[in-house]
């Protein structure tokens, strides 16, 4: 899918859209005809790499790690916001920005390690989707991959007639792990003041906690989501005017609190989930296969059942989102594209070469999002410093506060890749 086939609203979308822009139409119902781009994008924040991490997270260490997952959440807010900011006043996102005003050898490196992100996004998502797909209808892995793959391909080729089939898909599953991690929390033995100490005061108990925090990060923070929301962005209502361009902004950042925050109350549902239900007693599970047969007998089939549907669901939307953002960065750097059959095709290789090898899904999953983590920094950094030119943005470049907060939230993963590179390396 390339950027041509992701522009498309509605003759009649796109006119109340502009009656809305002029003034002539109001009501509850009005910022729905904004929403879409923050929902694709949010769906990133709760892939089958979440899953992995805050298994392991809620398991091992029970709630003391939820105030990673509310910063990681609130660095993504601010990100997803700048990156929807930069293709709704520009026109253009964020990869192509790179191309047009960076030098060609930096943009060559910038690709790369994006591609390789972009990989590690796939591998993490079709792997999840597949991996749930398999213990739901008990069927081998490999079985579950392939059905995965069909799946993904129908909803991409759907996603090719314009922006609200898409929206609507992704917004139905998104539904679909929201209502089944609200389930859990009712299912699972909470203890809910530990679940708030544990959002609001930082503690890293030890080596191993950071491991799984820069996880957490990756998990939350994706490179791919800040390439994709820009693109989603960029021809959906081209604005006409400043005027335009404020409104236009101004639901944008709307759409991007409310979505975001969604996803940062499910991974959070996610910790509190696994620490209830594994820290006291079971706390060594640490992959999506174990923790599914252990809650079985401790929450019953149902929690298991549920569990199950919304690792599907997330590996099946995020899996396709992924595509869509892969073919972003490829039109983007590179300046063509590829047939989705094709990107499709490519990414789901390094998963079945994993599975082929017999590497532990949910530890594949782990280190994908240490990748992630890694290449974090290359969008985060090209963000911040293409938001705050005004010969870019013009009046809407970043004021000395959003610079501050973003340049803020790029050091603090700057920081985390360096103490996890250390500690790697002794």
């Amino acid at each position: 899918m390339d950027a041509d086939t992701q522009t498309g609203l509605s003759k009649k979308t796109e006119n109340k859209i502009r009656a809305v822009l002029a003034g002539r139409r109001h009501g509850l119902t009005t910022p729905l005809l904004f929403a879409g781009p923050a929902l694709i994008s949010s769906i990133a924040y709760m892939d089958p790499g979440n899953f992995a991490t805050n298994i392991q997270a809620g398991a091992r260490y029970n709630y003391t790690l939820l105030w990673v997952v509310v910063l990681a959440n609130l660095i993504a807010m601010l990100f997803q916001g700048l990156s929807a900011k930069l293709g709704l006043i520009t026109g253009r996102n964020l990869a192509e920005l790179c191309r047009l005003h960076l030098p060609h050898s930096l943009v060559l490196v910038m690709w790369g390690v994006s591609e390789v992100a972009a990989m590690a996004t796939d591998l993490a998502e079709f792997l999840g989707g597949a991996l749930g797909l398999s213990l739901l209808c008990h069927i081998p892995l490999l079985a579950g991959m392939a059905v995965t793959a069909i799946v993904t391909y129908l909803i991409l080729v759907l996603g090719g007639r314009g922006f609200r089939p898409m929206e609507l898909i992704i917004g139905a599953l998104v539904l679909v792990i929201a209502m089944c991690y609200v389930a859990e929390l009712f299912i699972a033995p909470v203890n809910w003041r530990e679940a708030t100490t544990g959002a609001v005061l930082p503690r890293m108990p030890d080596g191993e906690a950071l491991t799984i925090a820069v996880g957490i990060v990756g998990a939350t923070v994706m490179p791919h989501a800040l390439y994709l929301h820009s693109s989603l962005t960029q021809h959906r209502v081209p604005p006409r005017s400043d005027g335009e361009r404020a409104t236009l902004l101004r639901f944008s950042n709307r759409e991007v609190m409310i979505a975001l925050s969604l996803a940062g109350l499910v991974n959070m549902a996610m910790v509190i989930t696994a620490a209830a239900a594994f820290h006291a007693g079971h706390a060594n599970v640490a992959d999506i296969q174990t923790a599914y047969h252990t809650l079985t007998p401790l929450l019953g089939p149902a929690a298991a059942g549920v569990f199950l549907v919304s690792l599907m669901a997330s590996g099946v939307s995020s899996s396709a989102v992924g595509t869509m953002a892969g073919q972003t960065i490829m039109q983007g750097f590179a300046g063509f594209s590829v047939p989705v059959w094709l990107r499709r095709l490519v990414t789901m290789i390094p998963a079945f070469i994993v599975v082929a090898l017999g590497v532990n899904a949910t530890r594949a999953l782990v280190i994908s999002q240490v990748v992630l983590s890694f290449a974090l920094p290359v969008p985060m950094i090209a963000l911040v410093v293409f938001t705050r030119r005004h010969d870019i943005m013009g009046r809407f470049a970043n004021g000395r506060l959003m610079n501050g907060a973003a340049i803020g939230g790029t050091g603090i993963i700057l920081m985390l890749n360096a103490v996890l590179l250390a500690q790697t390396l002794g």
